[in-house]
Parts: C-alpha cells; structure tokens; sequence
C-alpha cells in the first residue's frame, strides 16, 4: 500500500517536472517545489532546495566505504574554493549501492567531519534510484527528468545553476577537481541569479 502511494507520488511529480520542461525548463529550485523537496540535514534540521535558491550546488550521492570515498576531499576543497561567491556541495548520503553507506546519521557526520573536514551540507540518507528514490533524484533521473537513467554508483554529481537549472552530469568516476566541473561552477557562478 505504502509503495503503491509513493509510485502515485512519484508520478505526479514527474507529471509536474513534464509540464514545468515542456514550459521553459525544469527548475528544481522553484518557489513552487513540492514539498516532497524538502531536505533534512544529518544535525537534524530542516532545510529545502529553495533554501539554496541564487546558489550554483553541486548534488552529491556520497557514501562512506566506497572506494571513491576520498572524493570527500577534492568536494571539500571546491566548497571552500568557491563558497564565497555563492556555491555549495551538498551531499546525500546513500547506501543503494553495496551497502557502502551503512552508518547512522550521526555516524556519516561524524566521519565526514573528522576524516575529510567536511563543512557543506550533509543532509539525511535518502534512496537515489529504485522504488523508494527520492523525489529530488526523481527530478534529476526519471524519464522526464533533466538527465534520465539512474544513478550507477556513489558519488554522481549533478550541477545545477543559480537560475534552479540543472547543468551538468556527471558520472562517479569523474573527479570534482577536475576541469570540466571546475569550468562549469566557474561559469555558473558568472551568471548572474535568475
């Protein structure tokens, strides 16, 4: 019954993102968003997508027994390099995958925050593809989503522009230091907030 309301839910959202695309493109920041959009941090407070509204955010499925784990760090460094001019990571944590994020919400803050130093936004754990995805993850992937097809691994990422529009994909493997990402945060913190 309960899979059976979130499929409904699921859909009706999709539903909405169509129509919003076919209108001029999805924004996921919109002050419109559903409530479905809203985020809990690990600290346990509430937040939501249009808290970060004007920012460029890069969206992270982070988990801490990954061999790509120590990408923490170079996600570290761009929060602390551009976070100033209105940038921000923000990091999901997320055990789909191998059961590489096994920890409580207290134990992912914690090893975030004394392995890696990590200082963005950590929010809850959420499912990032499957029957329970999140409805963020539902924007970004689903059919009628920004970028279809589900996430393959721990630690994609998804930039999306001051304007609430998603950027740029890409895959695990692809480092957050590296030049394609760094020249797209650059020129989307360029633009000025739509």
């Amino acid at each position: 019954m309960i899979s059976r309301l979130f499929a409904l839910i699921v859909s009706v959202l999709l539903l909405m993102a169509s129509q919003s695309f076919a209108a001029g493109g999805f924004r996921l920041m919109d002050p419109v968003a559903p409530p479905d959009l809203a985020l809990n941090a690990l600290a346990g407070d509430k937040r939501n997508l249009n808290d970060y509204k004007g920012k460029v955010v890069l969206i992270v499925n982070t988990a801490s027994k990954c061999g790509l784990t120590p990408q923490y760090e170079a996600l570290e460094q761009l929060q602390k390099t551009y976070s100033a001019r209105g940038f921000t990571v923000i990091g999901f944590p997320c055990n789909d995958f191998m059961g590489q994020e096994p920890g409580s919400n207290t134990e992912i803050q914690q090893f975030c925050k004394v392995r890696f130093g990590v200082t963005f936004p950590m929010m809850e754990k959420i499912h990032v593809k499957g029957t329970e995805q999140h409805p963020l993850y539902a924007a970004l992937t689903g059919p009628q989503g920004a970028f279809p097809g589900d996430v393959t691994w721990n630690f994609g990422k998804f930039l999306i522009g001051r304007d609430g529009k998603p950027i740029l994909r890409l895959e695990p493997r692809q480092k957050p230091d590296s030049k394609e990402l760094t020249t797209a945060i650059e020129q989307a913190l360029a633009q000025s907030p739509g």
